[in-house]
């Protein structure tokens, strides 16, 4: 069982023991693509008879990140029980540390400090072990690579920003009124609660006009923008373009953003949104998750950021289970599903190898979990050709 634990406000405490502190490699959020990684971090421990902290103070050495995660692994029966200035899990003794909204951009050289508190009951050694991003580091830096596997639907330059000629191309500027009109409308999947949809006029990603999801917590608060577009006959790739703000950051617990009714399973949906902090997609029908929801899965994949537009793309294989994602023109190894598995990524979504075949595009809100974010979406395509940001 995974538990997450939120940051507190620290406190002193009278130590029993001396200060141990160790100089350790680090492990960080995989770069993205091409990107030079590196990092560095220093774990200082104090602990008493049965219990406690820890000071991380990680120092990113490559490229600069918009999101963090470090991740470690406990040699003894420490148990983690708060933790600050971070989102913290621990699943049996590997412990993942998700940064915070405020600390979570680190540049070229830039650092970030958290913290944990713990229990131990017969040893308590210090991890001599990081990940940052998924990403040994030794305190050095280390060129760029390539990702795993090449995906045949990644063009070989970026496609044009253009959706002329695409079977949905909308900017709403052509919206007028609150309420979503033309081929667009509102709608709740499975049940409606207190979540709305309008067509807004204060934030545009281009143009005047966006549309704003006010997205609550509960099972039943579905609340989507629903394309009239019939996408049963796109292929054989569906490539699908959009951009989107949001005000919170993905939780722990499961949410969507995206559904797509899928004829492969009976109409059940298609979903993107996210998981432990990061972007994932899920299969309705059996809650197959890419990527899978193991630290090192997680680590792949990438949170989508708050505060400022990004540009999402799918590519979607209508004849073979199939996926590809790209943020801002960049491709997430962890959203990445072809016919070869990868461990931590794609074992449970190959159990299936029905290929998907979405028929239409609902953007809005759906939440597992707690929580609640506002979310805008503008610039919305779909077609059978590669669209860009």
């Amino acid at each position: 069982m995974r538990t997450l634990f939120r940051r507190f406000a620290h406190r002193p405490w009278l130590w029993v023991l001396a200060a141990a502190a160790l100089l350790v490699p680090a492990l960080g959020v995989l770069p993205a693509s091409g990107a030079t990684a590196g990092c560095r971090v220093e774990y200082t421990a104090d602990q008493w008879s049965g219990g406690f902290t820890a000071s991380v103070h990680v120092t990113n050495l490559g490229d600069a990140l918009d999101g963090w995660t470090v991740q470690w692994s406990y040699g003894g029966d420490q148990k983690v029980v708060s933790a600050w200035n971070a989102e913290v899990r621990q699943s049996g003794t590997e412990v993942t540390a998700t940064g915070e909204s405020y600390n979570s951009a680190l540049p070229t050289g830039g650092s970030a400090d958290f913290g944990v508190q713990g229990t131990w009951r017969a040893a308590d050694p210090s991890p001599t072990a990081f990940t940052l991003n998924g990403t040994a580091c030794t305190g050095t830096t280390s060129p760029p690579t390539t990702p795993p596997t090449t995906p045949p639907t990644t063009p070989p330059t970026s496609p044009p920003a253009s959706c002329a000629g695409a079977v949905i191309c909308s900017d709403f500027e052509d919206q007028s009124g609150t309420t979503p009109s033309g081929g667009w409308g509102v709608a709740a999947p499975d049940c409606s609660g207190t979540g709305t949809v309008s067509v807004d006029t204060s934030v545009a990603h281009s143009g005047t006009h966006s549309i704003r999801v006010d997205g609550h917590a509960g099972y039943c608060n579905h609340a989507f923008l629903a394309s009239g577009t019939d996408l049963s006959g796109v292929g054989p790739t569906l490539y699908i373009r959009l951009w989107v703000r949001h005000t919170t950051a993905l939780p722990s617990g499961h949410v969507a953003f995206v559904s797509m009714p899928d004829a492969s399973q009976g109409g059940r949906a298609l979903r993107i949104g996210g998981q432990n902090g990061a972007l994932q997609w899920n299969r309705e029908s059996d809650d197959a998750t890419l990527p899978a929801q193991s630290p090192a899965g997680v680590a792949q994949s990438r949170p989508l950021p708050t505060g400022g537009w990004h540009c999402l793309r799918f590519a979607i294989d209508t004849t073979a289970p199939g996926l590809d994602t790209w943020l801002d023109d960049q491709q997430v190894p962890g959203l990445h599903a072809d016919a070869v598995p990868t461990p931590d990524i794609d074992q449970q979504w190959l159990s299936s190898t029905l290929p998907p075949r979405p028929t239409s595009l609902r953007l809005g809100w759906e939440n597992y979990s707690t929580g609640d974010d506002t979310l805008w979406f503008d610039d919305v395509a779909a077609g059978s050709s590669p669209i860009g940001c």
